[in-house]
């Protein structure tokens, strides 16, 4: 599935659920030249155990502040990135991913992004007194206020309205006129690394679904890695089904894995879980 926008530039596949950028674009962990940006705090990322938390305090929600689209983009560069700490400038390197994906991010949520029809960004939040003892990287680097109180995004995703991702495998459903309406596509997947395995990926996906419907979409693709299973557990536990899979010479022209398109028929899926 992937990743960030126009933007992340790495080769990472820690955390990643699915690979589809939203741009074609490449990612490479080698230095970018120092230019001039807004600063804002960004976090290196360490390694740090599971913290005990309280599921009935996850939110799930189409982002819908500047700050919160800001600790999104943290939180991917963090994922998505495979960063040497030790490494010249790091701080400056985490701050300029961080602020082309916030960008990007901006651009594609308000509608202005050529043929897309409709972006959410859908985030997975926690309450800041949840993780602060035990997650402080997390926290500094993903935090934002709800106009409540402090929370971590911990978990994010983009549902994109529109008739392909470029570069990518495109659907085949539905067939005719209204494709750009009724078909979308899931992209940027991450997970928080400290917070596997707490049902997050699966939250994500059916709020996807939720907005999905809202929207009048129809039919639903996400692409994964052939060899991402953990990935491919997850989708198919939401619904999804294989629908073909990317040629090998297109994955060798574009290097990067094979990939495969799965699809899920959303008034289908709503049927199953009534």
């Amino acid at each position: 599935m992937a990743f960030l926008c126009s933007s992340l530039p790495s080769s990472s596949s820690i955390a990643i659920f699915s690979e589809s950028t939203t741009d074609g674009s490449s990612r490479s962990s080698l230095p970018i030249p120092s230019l001039r940006f807004r600063f804002r705090p960004v976090a290196a990322a360490s390694h740090i155990c599971a913290p005990s938390i309280d599921k009935s305090t996850f939110v799930v929600s189409e982002t819908v502040s500047e700050d919160e689209l800001w600790a999104a983009a943290c939180l991917r560069v963090r994922t998505f990135n495979e960063l040497n700490p030790s490494a010249y400038n790091i701080q400056d390197h985490r701050r300029y991913l961080a602020e082309r994906e916030f960008e990007a991010l901006k651009e594609r949520t308000s509608g202005k992004r050529e043929g897309f029809t409709r972006v959410a960004c859908v985030n997975a939040s926690l309450p800041l007194s949840q993780l602060s003892s035990s997650s402080e990287d997390l926290c500094s680097a993903c935090k934002f206020s709800d106009g409540i109180e402090d929370r971590v995004v911990v978990g994010s995703l983009d549902l994109n309205q529109c008739r392909w991702l470029p570069d990518e495998i495109a659907g085949t459903k539905p067939e005719g006129i209204g494709v750009d309406f009724s078909r979308a596509y899931i992209s940027n997947v991450c997970v928080a690394k400290e917070l596997h395995r707490n049902g997050i990926g699966y939250k994500l996906i059916e709020k996807s679904k939720e907005v999905g419907r809202a929207w009048g979409i129809t039919d639903m693709y996400v692409h994964v890695t052939v060899d991402n299973e953990a990935a491919k557990r997850l989708y198919m536990k939401s619904g999804f089904e294989q629908e073909t899979s990317e040629p090998a010479w297109q994955a060798r022209y574009l290097n990067r894995p094979q990939r495969l398109l799965l699809w899920l028929g959303l008034s289908t899926s709503s049927i199953m879980s009534m």
